[in-house]
């Protein structure tokens, strides 16, 4: 069994990760400082779990994990709240720019 999951940070940042150890256990490991570089930086910490899904593979946890870091926050924030019928709107196709109202990605939102 392997997980996809997101957490938001202090920051207000989100960071997508996969696992397959205990969400429980993921989640305490980002917020001791032995999760990714991304969440260890100073005032990304703590961190909590906000979504998640299962996956019957660890390859196709990870894959789903790289899909969701392309993603806007916007997109993101569709995620966790369940909005799934709002997910294909709010992509960003080749050559088609982010929404004026979400932020610009950076390596900051996307994590690890």
């Amino acid at each position: 069994m392997a997980w996809t999951y997101l957490l938001e940070c202090a920051d207000g940042s989100y960071y997508a990760g996969s696992t397959t150890q205990p969400l429980e256990t993921r989640e305490s490991q980002h917020n001791l400082g032995l999760g990714s570089r991304y969440t260890r930086r100073p005032g990304r910490r703590p961190v909590r779990l906000v979504w998640h899904a299962e996956f019957p593979r660890v390859e196709d946890a990870f894959r789903f994990e790289k899909q969701i870091q392309g993603w806007s926050r916007a997109k993101k924030q569709a995620l966790i709240a369940g909005e799934h019928d709002q997910l294909p709107g709010l992509a960003r196709g080749r050559g088609r720019p982010a929404p004026p109202s979400a932020p610009a990605a950076g390596g900051g939102e996307d994590g690890g």
